[in-house]
């Protein structure tokens, strides 16, 4: 702690016991408990505590604050760090997304993060392959659980040509690391034609099995493959898709009896693509991999079958979009929203900014969205906008065109809204008049 100056404190929330202690923002926050503070994991950990000692350095002069946590503010301190620098990826992998987008986009985009501390906290999938022995000390003494782990195969010569590093230790030495150590993980694995499919899917799924219930989830994605991808990787195709969502199935089978868990899990994309009957929700659990794509699908038509229409006036008329691949789903809620009396359009839109072959929604940028509708909107409709399009907290695509920049150019009013059955007719419930 000899070295350490801190973190800087970014905001001291109104009313929380930080602001009654004293602490301002622009303060930074040396220690708790003499215990170093590095990121708002160590906040989170060292600030458990009935009684707490506050290291904080103010305009170059160090500070001791005290504080007691009582009843009331269990909800924490009310302190905002700084955000921590994010670790970078040095790894190469073939289907790499921030390799294959074009430039001129946000800064941001282009980060390729591989950072524990993200894992942990956001659910950002890590290769592991830049833990240092101090990072695997911290992970387990914090018991940072659980983390969400890219496997994409357990043969240490195919992970290490996929991930473009052939320096990587063996994934599963770490996988075991963690286990013994009581450490839970969500895995993934993107499914390459031609590298870790077929057999090698399967012995990937088989090897981390026998790590459960620590790797409590494994999901199946296929590779995304934009049109500026430099790799010669081919995408997934609908045979490729089948025998994939048939591996997964038949392991699932032998896990289920065994466990009464599924463990393994096929992305959304994979049922889309292999035009394959989606499971029932049940089958999904508590959806450990939702944010991967995993259970969205069946998910919304199961909240779809919930939701009765709203009574309205068919005064206004409402469109929304979304991408091509969920267009079918969308459009039977859509069709259903009609029957009963609302006024209502789903559009697919097309992804020409990063090509025909990426169709998820939350890919969809500004530009084709404008294109798409362009002649289709009119000037007193409501123009839904699903909030996956948007960057997280705003109200920006990702080539940085605004709500504000729909409204203007294609002259109606956009709302943002929650990309959910509920989220659609409380809009419309809101908009109506």
């Amino acid at each position: 702690m000899k070295n350490n100056c801190g973190i800087e404190i970014e905001e001291i929330q109104k009313g929380s016991l930080a602001e009654k202690a004293g602490l301002q923002s622009g303060d930074r926050l040396v220690a708790i408990n003499s215990h170093a503070v590095r990121d708002d994991i160590d906040l989170m950990f060292y600030s458990n505590e009935p009684k707490l000692e506050l290291l904080v350095l103010r305009n170059k002069e160090k500070a001791t604050i005290n504080a007691d946590i009582d009843e009331t503010a269990r909800s924490g301190l009310g302190i905002v760090l700084k955000p921590f620098k994010i670790k970078t990826c040095r790894n190469n992998c073939i289907f790499c997304f921030v390799a294959q987008l074009p430039r001129g986009l946000r800064r941001p985009l282009y980060v390729k993060d591989e950072d524990y501390r993200m894992s942990f906290l956001y659910g950002n999938y890590i290769t592991m392959t830049n833990l240092s022995d101090a990072d695997k000390k911290r992970i387990v003494e914090q018991r940072l659980s659980p983390l969400y782990i890219s496997v994409h195969s357990t043969n240490t010569e195919i992970r290490n040509k996929l991930i473009g590093n052939p320096h990587a230790s063996d994934i599963m030495r770490e996988i075991k690391f963690l286990a013994s150590h009581k450490i839970r993980m969500h895995t993934q694995i993107v499914l390459c034609p031609g590298y870790n499919d077929g057999k090698n899917l399967e012995k990937t799924i088989t090897d981390l099995y026998k790590y459960y219930p620590y790797v409590a989830s494994i999901a199946v994605v296929p590779v995304g493959i934009t049109a500026y991808r430099k790799k010669a990787i081919r995408p997934v195709e609908k045979d490729d898709a089948v025998n994939a969502v048939v591996s997964v199935q038949k392991l699932q089978a032998r896990f289920k009896r065994k466990h009464g868990d599924n463990i393994v899990y096929a992305a959304d994309e994979l049922y889309i693509k292999a035009e394959m009957q989606f499971p029932p929700l049940e089958h999904y659990g508590e959806l450990p991999q939702i944010e991967n794509g995993v259970g969205m699908v069946p998910l919304f038509l199961n909240q779809a079958r919930k939701i009765k229409a709203p009574r309205t006036s068919r005064k206004r008329m409402f469109v929304t979009f979304t991408g091509v691949s969920f267009y079918p789903y969308l459009s039977k809620f859509i069709d259903k929203l009609i029957r009963d009396g609302i006024g209502i359009e789903a559009i697919p839109v097309g992804n020409t900014f990063f090509g025909k072959s990426v169709t998820v929604t939350g890919l969809l940028t500004g530009r084709d969205v404008i294109k798409s509708l362009s002649g289709i909107v009119k000037k007193d409709d409501v123009l839904l906008i699903p909030d996956v399009v948007m960057r997280e907290g705003d109200e920006v695509f990702l080539d940085d065109v605004s709500r504000q920049d729909i409204e203007d150019v294609l002259g109606v009013k956009a709302v943002v809204i929650e990309s959910t059955p509920r989220g659609l007719v409380d809009a419309i419930m809101a908009h109506s008049s």
